[in-house]
């Protein structure tokens, strides 16, 4: 499994925390806003490695607009399930690498 692909995994695990109504928004405005730098980091590194491996962007992409747009509530909210949901896929699709490889 590549790291890209790992990182989709807990991206997406994260997301879906902080997805959840009442405890990601209290989890968030507890510790500052910090979560949301910390997530728009990971969803960048996330976003690089996937585009080296030639995986699906899609989430991370996502990921990084939820990242500045999460403070907003319930709009915050919305965006981290979708950007779990979306991340999930991706980490679940097959790998591009190993497809190209004969049998």
């Amino acid at each position: 499994m590549s790291a890209a692909r790992v990182l989709m995994w807990v991206t997406a695990t994260l997301e879906a925390f902080l997805g959840i109504p009442f405890i990601g928004g209290t989890f968030v405005i507890s510790l500052l806003w910090t979560p949301l730098a910390v997530m728009l980091i990971l969803h960048i590194i996330t976003l690089v490695l996937s585009q080296q491996k030639g995986r699906e962007t899609r989430g991370s992409i996502l990921g990084i607009v939820t990242s500045c747009i999460g403070w907003v509530p319930f709009v915050g909210m919305v965006m981290h399930i979708l950007t779990a949901i979306f991340l999930f896929i991706d980490a679940a699709e097959a790998d591009p690498e190993l497809e190209k490889q004969p049998a």
